[in-house]
């Protein structure tokens, strides 16, 4: 658990500005380049997702990043076979389990690690044997943080879909309320604990305020704020807010 004081770590997602790239199958904007000045602007971490349709990053950007940064690369993944080999490959530092479907625009939801134990156990067991921590992506749901206990994982990652995406206040209550129970059932399950999916400068302060999340992963409202004030301004307004409400960790 964190101590009163202590700043959550930072993991910036560079996906989107893969998708940009992309959208003219060129070589700019490059994402290794954006990685270099988020590294410089203090995060603590790269976080991509190699997709099995390859939509944004690519296998070459994977390579790239874990050569040329000096922080940890957390490489978001599915278990399927060509994807599990780059990543086996390269060893990054870490990787994030999520699921994926060809059809949605980012991850919608966590990983159902209740009823894949078996394979998830032994995809984890080949990369923990490279030497890579694993991270599973889930919902705060008590059932799928046990679980994740049960197959090898060192991390778990809570979905804060739910209350980033909250209509009334009402819904945002129960959402966050979740996420608390589920934090501190994963601490007590002896597992670290990071949060994302749909994070942004306004509501980050209500989740570095759970004492058992460590870090947070954050992509899309770094990204979009880089469109006014610069990639290297985006991050650094960010670990701002990250380090602003450390007080009220219990």
């Amino acid at each position: 658990m964190r101590s009163k004081g202590s700043r959550v770590r930072l993991g910036v997602n560079i996906d989107h500005v893969a998708t940009v790239r992309q959208a003219r199958l060129g070589h700019l904007p490059d994402p290794v380049e954006a990685a270099i000045l988020c590294q410089s602007a203090g995060a603590d971490s790269i976080v991509c997702h190699l997709r099995e349709d390859r939509r944004h990053i690519q296998d070459e950007d994977v390579r790239r990043l874990r050569r040329r940064l000096g922080i940890a690369l957390n490489l978001e993944m599915s278990i399927a076979p060509n994807v599990v080999s780059v990543a086996l490959s390269v060893r990054p530092l870490q990787v994030t389990l999520v699921p994926e479907r060809r059809q949605e625009l980012t991850t919608e939801g966590g990983l159902d690690v209740k009823h894949q134990q078996k394979a998830l156990a032994t995809i984890i067991k080949r990369l923990r044997a490279r030497g890579i921590v694993v991270s599973l992506f889930v919902d705060p749901v008590m059932a799928q943080i046990n679980a994740c206990r049960n197959v090898g994982a060192t991390i778990v990652e809570l979905h804060t879909g739910a209350f980033a995406e909250a209509k009334s206040a009402a819904v945002r209550h129960r959402a966050l309320s979740a996420l608390k129970r589920s934090c501190a059932q994963a601490k007590k399950n002896g597992l670290a604990v990071a949060a994302g999916h749909g994070l942004d400068y306004e509501n980050i302060s209500d989740i570095v305020a759970i004492p058992e999340i460590e870090e947070v992963n954050i992509g899309f409202s770094i990204i979009t704020h880089a469109l006014e004030v610069g990639l290297e301004g985006a991050v650094r307004r960010m670990r701002s807010c990250l380090r602003r409400k450390q007080g009220q960790a219990r």
